[in-house]
């Protein structure tokens, strides 16, 4: 019993017909970083950046100093339990910084703020807002960023360049 052309055909482009679904297959984005560095006025140096759903984000603490990343909601000045961590401090040049990795799978806006160097205010009597701690000297502007979360391609196109960077020289 052997195989006839036909069959020996029909088999060759299924296995084709497999091969190439394969190869469809989408691989998933590249992260999209967040850099802490002393360089920086706002010491975030992408405040602001666009995600995909799914998509990583990396903080990447290339300061001497420890980081947290707390996420609130304006609104209510609510901490968001989701976005919490600590980032630990760079140990020195041409070593590995510290870091801090999240996905979100949700659309929407979500906000984050460093509590060692801010705190949440109360402005205007409506919205919560990270201000700088009194205590606190030497800074511009609190350590603070929104991430959006969208697949709008304008959006995400109008991230910083470097937010595709894993490191930045100093």
């Amino acid at each position: 019993m052997g195989i006839n052309r036909r069959t020996a055909g029909s088999l060759i482009a299924s296995m084709c017909v497999i091969t190439m679904a394969g190869a469809q297959a989408k691989t998933a984005p590249r992260p999209v970083y967040i850099h802490m560095n002393m360089k920086s006025p706002s010491m975030i140096l992408e405040s602001t950046i666009a995600v995909r759903p799914g998509q990583k984000v990396v903080f990447i603490n290339q300061d001497n100093d420890i980081h947290t990343i707390v996420g609130y909601n304006p609104k209510t000045g609510a901490t968001i339990q989701r976005i919490n961590g600590s980032i630990p401090a760079s140990t020195g040049m041409g070593k590995a910084p510290g870091r801090y990795i999240i996905k979100f799978n949700h659309l929407g806006r979500y906000y984050y703020y460093c509590s060692v160097h801010a705190y949440l205010k109360k402005k205007s009597g409506k919205l919560y807002i990270p201000a700088i701690r009194p205590d606190v000297k030497g800074f511009g502007s609190p350590m603070a960023g929104v991430i959006i979360v969208t697949r709008n391609k304008r959006v995400l196109a109008e991230n910083p360049k470097t937010s595709s960077q894993k490191f930045l020289p100093e």
